[in-house]
């Protein structure tokens, strides 16, 4: 698997990354768990380092559920959130969103994923 630098910090991804959405049902039925646990599983062991969740796939769902697939494997993949969501739209619209609600959303996130210990 190709790598890709991201920034100027010597991030390294792999150059297809792993959307999981529909994982937790975005646009329908959820699939089932287990297999979409070791769906994200294979995809590390095929290469695969770079996984997109949110904290409104499921709401809150999604992160759960690549949280428990990568934490025996959080040394050898990264994640991609987006921590500002619909959940917090209101604050975008009145120009309320300031660094401590993004980093409150993101500590919240990571304790979903369980990726890191976020005390």
């Amino acid at each position: 698997m190709q790598k890709r630098k991201l920034g100027n910090q010597g991030l390294e991804v792999s150059e297809i990354g792993l959307g999981c959405m529909t994982m937790t049902g975005g646009y329908g039925q959820s699939p089932d768990r287990e297999t979409m646990i070791q769906l994200i599983r294979t995809a590390v062991e095929r290469g695969i380092t770079f996984f997109d969740t949110a904290e409104t796939y499921g709401p809150f769902k999604n992160e759960d559920l690549v949280g428990e697939a990568l934490e025996p494997l959080r040394k050898d993949v990264v994640m991609s959130e987006k921590p500002i969501s619909p959940l917090r739209r209101r604050m975008i619209e009145d120009m309320t969103v300031r660094p401590a609600s993004c980093a409150a959303s993101s500590i919240s996130s990571i304790r979903r994923r369980n990726s890191l210990s976020a005390t």
